[in-house]
């Protein structure tokens, strides 16, 4: 089965857009992984409405280790190149070669 890991930004900027990504992504067939520090960021921005989420939908909760999230997602896909990265910084998209996913037109998820 794919997998897809979300991004603290993806994440709100989804709920920003009012775009369903637990739904879209299920519907596509991919498992969600959520890094534990990604979860922990979300708390500390205080973005509620991403937490309670967390609890209506399926998805897997991962540890990347690592005292920066950002080189541990990038750590994370280079060791597994199979899993889609789904993330708007450019930073991470530009160090990493795996699929991913972005926000099209506000209102779509894509794959590339």
């Amino acid at each position: 089965m794919k997998q897809v890991l979300l991004d603290t930004n993806f994440i709100i900027s989804c709920m920003k857009q009012k775009i369903d990504f637990f739904e879209e992504i299920h519907l596509m067939g991919i498992q969600i992984l959520i890094p534990e520090e990604v979860r922990n960021e979300l708390i500390k921005l205080k973005r509620d409405s991403a937490l309670r989420l967390f609890e209506k939908n399926k998805f897997k909760e991962i540890y990347l280790g690592g005292k920066i999230v950002d080189n541990s997602i990038i750590k994370y896909a280079k060791e597994n190149p199979e899993v889609i990265i789904a993330t708007l910084d450019r930073g991470i998209q530009n160090k990493i070669r795996n699929k991913k996913m972005i926000i099209r037109g506000k209102k779509k998820l894509e794959i590339r």
